[in-house]
């Protein structure tokens, strides 16, 4: 599965694996947890982690979850190494930057929130009374759920991304649909990546959920793979279909992603990332594709191939209208890839005529 993972999001994605059901960080945490004891992790021992830790004693020992309950019933911190395989630090007081904004009232979370913001390191911390284990990273903050509830959660994610996903189709479906008769719209394309990044949103929700369960997600993973497929390469063929030069698809992809839902709701916000000419809020515009997306349905094509194509005949109409002997005078296409080419249009064409009025 492609992802577009930010970088804030993949850090938290790490550390989250790090402290994932099954894995012995987790295990040391839930002990202390259970013994109500309490705990504030830094899962670094990086020069600059070191700097800000004042008293304490060294420890410098092979990680284990007893000794990390039994260490956690001093006050201090735990430094626990990058790697994760010794504890290297314990009951040290942390000093970091006082002027780093945090959100947090405890002293605890406050100092956690801090760490994690100023040193771009994983942290962790456990309440004593309430039990809570939040996680700290990338410069966002994720609480730990209970795996029952958490499982809960999921499966829910996972049937409203098969709605959405069935939308996206339809959309697909249509834009094909209109492609061959030469007939798209601007409202056509953007309904198609509108709909591909609410689904996009939906599976990177789950994935998270995936990566906190741990080993607890085996069934959660095949099903997201088995729905999500190849959906973010359809949607960078379509983007890459409509999006005029000098515009690149992944910076278009990632303009995309910070709209808000609300935002990406909108035809017409979401229609001004493809830098369209004119006015984008004209959704009824006639637009023509390149023809990369069908091109990419021919066997064995290379993609430099596809787009020495597209580039030559510059729409999606003049490609279906041209002979092998035209697709042979690119560049790099020889006969049986002319053929081949030629085929594939031919029978996308008919196929997508007879659905539409079947």
């Amino acid at each position: 599965m492609a992802k577009r993972y930010s970088g804030a999001n993949q850090a938290m994605r790490e550390a989250l694996a790090r402290v994932a059901p099954g894995t012995p960080l987790r295990d040391g945490i839930d002990r202390v947890v259970r013994a109500k004891a309490g705990a504030l992790l830094v899962l670094s021992d990086e020069p600059d982690v070191l700097a800000i830790c004042s008293g304490g004693f060294l420890v410098d020992a092979p990680y284990s979850p007893q000794r990390l309950s039994e260490l956690a019933k001093m006050d201090g911190a735990i430094i626990i190494s990058t790697e994760g395989s010794r504890i290297a630090r314990a009951n040290v007081h942390l000093v970091p930057d006082p002027t780093v904004p945090t959100t947090e009232t405890g002293t605890r979370h406050r100092t956690a929130e801090r760490v994690a913001l100023s040193l771009d390191v994983p942290v962790i911390s456990a309440s004593e009374e309430m039990g809570v284990i939040n996680v700290y990273a990338g410069g966002s903050k994720h609480q730990l759920q209970e795996v029952g509830r958490l499982l809960d959660r999921a499966n829910q994610a996972l049937q409203t991304l098969e709605r959405y996903k069935m939308r996206l189709d339809d959309a697909i479906a249509n834009l094909t649909a209109v492609e061959v008769e030469d007939i798209v719209t601007l409202r056509d394309v953007v309904a198609v990546v509108q709909r591909g990044e609410m689904v996009h949103r939906i599976a990177d929700e789950i994935e998270t959920m995936i990566i906190e369960l741990g080993l607890d997600a085996r069934l959660l993973r095949l099903q997201l793979d088995e729905l999500y497929g190849e959906i973010d390469d359809e949607l960078d063929l379509v983007v890459a279909d409509y999006l005029p030069p000098g515009h690149d698809v992944d910076r278009t992809l990632e303009e995309m992603s910070r709209l808000s839902d609300d935002e990406v709701l909108d035809l017409r916000v979401a229609a001004t990332t493809l830098h369209r000419a004119g006015d984008a809020s004209d959704l009824e515009q006639e637009v023509a594709p390149k023809g990369l997306r069908l091109l990419h349905r021919v066997s064995r094509l290379p993609e430099e191939t596809a787009w020495a194509i597209a580039d030559h005949f510059g729409e999606l109409a003049k490609l279906q209208r041209v002979t092998i002997a035209d697709l042979m005078a690119v560049p790099g296409v020889d006969e049986p890839t002319a053929r081949s080419v030629k085929e594939t249009l031919e029978r996308v064409t008919e196929s997508t005529i007879l659905d539409q009025y079947s």
